[in-house]
């Protein structure tokens, strides 16, 4: 991974006009703002408090820190061979336009069912960050307010607010977004050193050395080793997101290699705090049965441990990070629809990659970033349960769209690698990548918990053959006619005459 590139390699908008991209959007995120995205995604304290409690019953402390360690090096693979594919091509469309460039036949397919994998996974995360806040919002609530009682409706109505603040954010200024994430960096550092402070100072009383090795399994099933591979979930919902820094490319300064670094340092970074956090609450916990069975555990241990206000204050720490999250989250979908919209993929693409003149933003591709989480919010009005299985292809459609570029990549006797590579260790992480995805979205769509009721029903995989349904009804239909790819606006001398100044 060389740091003398070659200068021409780092000429943001010739790698573009190379691409077959005129330049619409302004560069005015730079390294540490591209990590920020995807940190802020990542947002070790968000995932950790939103999938403690499942941990704890499907593998317990021996999962939740020795499978946070084995995950985050696994998903580091996942990053270091998304870093040079991000590399090679830094545009807003990322995965998307890499599927489609890297494929050697059926460049068109490859690239859509990417797009829509990511698109959708993207949605989803919006929406589940955002109901996790307004549900921990509401906990807040009523711990302040004991007569307060959450609702269902009042949790949907909390999540539109949520994405309505966010929606005008992303909508006025990049410069502002950029000034978030900077603070959301701030905001889950110094929180995380509070609420781990916090934890490890207050309390007269702490569990021992070898908790870290304790073992349960509440899931229902027999089987310990299933019960614990379980468990491994609890960090891969954590991380998902880094492919932000790769959505930011064509806002990023240098991106050829700021955004490879900034994959690479935000799942670092969020590896080694994380797994601090991780510790902290695992040795705080007092009584663990009562803790386990606790609405939301994590709530339940800083109560437990540093009572009422103390866990009020750093429960609002959590759902600042929740609120940074959710923004991120929308940022980054944002700029996909405008990269899928401007190669025409998207009904009413026109609208959703134009760019406003005033802010340089893709104001239209903001608002359906905005409104598509909240078509997937309202169910939970009348059922959990029906939001659940909405939303449960999240994870398993992000990672689904980051092992496709890495696996066409793998395929491909000479790859051009940009200036940020991995060299002759590229095919290998990249095959370590694609296997550890393949497990990890196995066990995504694995039944959870048992017996298996309507209320515990894994829906995942239902969720994902929705999606590949309907993309390839609409694919054989209409899309295999006019959609071929990544198209390209012509040379780039002929697309650098189209910049928008």
């Amino acid at each position: 991974m060389p740091d003398n590139a070659d200068p021409v390699a780092l000429d943001d908008d010739a790698t573009l006009h190379a691409m077959g991209y005129p330049r619409k959007l302004t560069r005015r995120f730079r390294a540490f703002d591209n990590f920020a995205i995807s940190f802020t995604i990542i947002n070790i304290i968000s995932g950790i408090f939103s999938s403690f409690g499942f941990g704890m019953g499907a593998g317990g402390p021996r999962i939740l820190v020795f499978g946070w360690i084995g995950v985050s090096v696994m998903v580091l693979f996942v990053g270091a061979a998304m870093g040079e594919i991000a590399s090679a091509y830094p545009t807003s469309g990322a995965l998307y336009f890499s599927a489609g460039k890297l494929a050697k036949r059926h460049q068109g397919a490859w690239s859509w069912y990417t797009g829509w994998l990511n698109f959708v996974g993207q949605v989803g995360g919006t929406a589940a960050t955002n109901f996790a806040a307004a549900t921990f919002v509401q906990a807040f609530i009523a711990m302040q307010w004991p007569s307060y009682v959450p609702t269902a409706p009042q949790t949907v109505a909390i999540t539109a607010a949520i994405l309505l603040v966010q929606a005008l954010a992303n909508t006025y200024t990049v410069r502002l977004v950029a000034v978030l994430n900077r603070i959301s960096v701030w905001w889950l550092l110094i929180g995380m050193v509070v609420i781990v402070g916090a934890l490890a100072l207050i309390p007269t009383h702490h569990q021992s050395p070898s908790f870290a090795v304790h073992f349960a399994n509440n899931t229902g099933f027999t089987n310990a080793i299933y019960g614990g591979m379980l468990g491994l979930l609890v960090t891969s919902w954590t991380f998902t997101g880094f492919d932000g820094s790769f959505h930011m490319s064509e806002e990023t300064v240098k991106a050829t290699v700021n955004a490879p670094r900034g994959i690479m340092r935000a799942i670092s970074y969020s590896a080694i705090t994380g797994l601090i956090l991780m510790l902290a609450l695992v040795y705080a916990i007092r009584d663990y049965g009562h803790a386990a069975k606790a609405d939301a555990p994590p709530v339940q241990i800083l109560v437990d441990a540093l009572g009422v206000d103390t866990a009020k204050f750093l429960l609002l720490i959590v759902i600042g990070a929740m609120l940074f999250c959710g923004l991120a989250n929308m940022t980054s979908n944002t700029r996909q629809i405008f990269a899928f919209s401007r190669d025409g993929a998207m009904p009413g693409s026109r609208w959703w990659h134009s760019v406003s003149a005033r802010t340089r933003t893709p104001v239209k591709a903001v608002w359906l970033a905005a409104a598509c989480p909240l078509v997937l919010v309202v169910p939970g009005w009348w059922s959990h349960t029906a939001f659940t299985a909405v939303v449960s292809v999240n994870v398993v459609g992000l990672f689904l769209a980051y092992g496709v570029p890495i696996f066409l990549r793998l395929r491909l006797t000479h790859f051009q690698a940009g200036p940020w590579n991995l060299g002759r260790y590229g095919k290998p992480v990249a095959a370590v990548a694609v296997i550890w995805i393949a497990v990890s979205n196995v066990l995504f769509m694995l039944p959870q918990a048992y017996p298996v009721t309507p209320e515990s029903f894994n829906y995942a995989p239902i969720a994902l053959a929705v999606v590949l349904l309907i993309a390839t009804v609409w694919w054989f239909a209409t899309a295999r006619r006019r959609f071929q790819g990544p198209v390209s606006y012509g040379s780039p001398d002929e697309v650098a005459a189209m910049d928008l100044i």
